[in-house]
């Protein structure tokens, strides 16, 4: 028998303000190459905030995007 282990808790669960790229992929379903290029070009339906050399995704703004009630 296969056991799936979701890699994050559910959206509805998350309370931080920002999600790493990973996370952010996740929930919205996108490879961490899109999210690179929406953050490059500025263009994405998210935009990410500089966290020293790493992205933050604002989680409220994911929320907005998955449908997900806050």
């Amino acid at each position: 028998m296969t056991t799936h282990f979701a890699p994050f808790p559910p959206l509805e669960q998350q309370t931080k303000p920002l999600l790493t790229t990973k996370e952010y992929c996740y929930y919205a379903n996108f490879a961490e190459q899109t999210a690179w290029i929406h953050a490059c070009k500025q263009s994405g339906p998210v935009r990410p905030i500089k966290v020293g050399r790493k992205l933050g995704w604002p989680t409220a703004a994911v929320k907005a995007l998955c449908g997900v009630a806050q």
